[in-house]
């Protein structure tokens, strides 16, 4: 029979488990890691057709993805285009990035996988004798190491092609020049923060559910336990 247990850790581990998962997966899909120098009409843009007004923008470059302005044309408003530049894996712009994407993937997908199993943690909380909170635990803490390795390797890319025609000619690895780093960014390393305080406290969330109150309220023959 299932014992549904709902204790604050738990509770606290699963939701914040939920969020770095879902901080994850949208920081690596956004094109706001990078955020170009201002760009004009006649600034050459490799990315962008010729035309339109005149004001100034900031282009954005993600690790496959860009942002860029449509030209518009009379009496349409222009627009922001965002979508990937690569359209294969082998087309993202610099092989350090090509890593990165292959390290924050698996991370991000330990990350999913792991939030999906803590939903069912009220109700299963061991298999195979093994506790699912310290399982998760240190799938959590291995996703944090692949996601620091992506981190790592990211700006190590600053200095292809591809950086330089957004962020100017003194754009090299690890010096973004003229561009400044976006939300993408920072979001993925706080996500990576996170995702270690989550394997943390998974272990506080398995003492709390295997407290002598908890069993005490299971040999009562409560199917729901809720506890502080």
């Amino acid at each position: 029979m299932c014992h549904v247990i709902v204790t604050c850790r738990s509770m606290l581990w699963t939701l914040l488990s939920i969020v770095v998962a879902f901080a994850e997966l949208i920081a690596f899909m956004s094109a706001d890691w990078l955020i170009g120098k201002a760009k004009t009409r006649g600034s050459s843009e490799p990315d962008e057709p010729s035309g339109g007004p005149s004001e100034p923008y900031h282009p954005t470059l993600g690790i496959y993805a860009r942002c860029i302005r449509n030209p518009g044309v009379q009496h349409v408003p222009r627009e922001t285009l965002c979508g990937p530049y690569a359209e294969n894996f082998g087309e993202i712009a610099s092989g350090f990035w090509q890593a990165t994407a292959i390290f924050l993937a698996v991370g991000i997908f330990i990350l999913c996988m792991v939030a999906l199993v803590s939903v069912f943690t009220m109700c299963v909380q061991s298999i195979m004798k093994k506790s699912i909170f310290n399982v998760c635990g240190l799938l959590q803490g291995i996703a944090g190491l692949f996601l620091i390795l992506g981190l790592i390797l990211y700006p190590a890319g600053w200095g292809c092609q591809k950086a330089i025609a957004y962020c100017g000619h003194y754009a090299s690895a690890y010096k973004p020049g003229d561009c400044s780093l976006g939300w993408a960014f920072y979001t993925a390393i706080g996500g990576t923060v996170l995702t270690f305080i989550c394997a943390i406290f998974s272990a506080q969330a398995e003492i709390a559910t295997s407290s002598d109150k908890v069993q005490e309220e299971i040999e009562e023959g409560k199917n729901l336990i809720c506890l502080l």
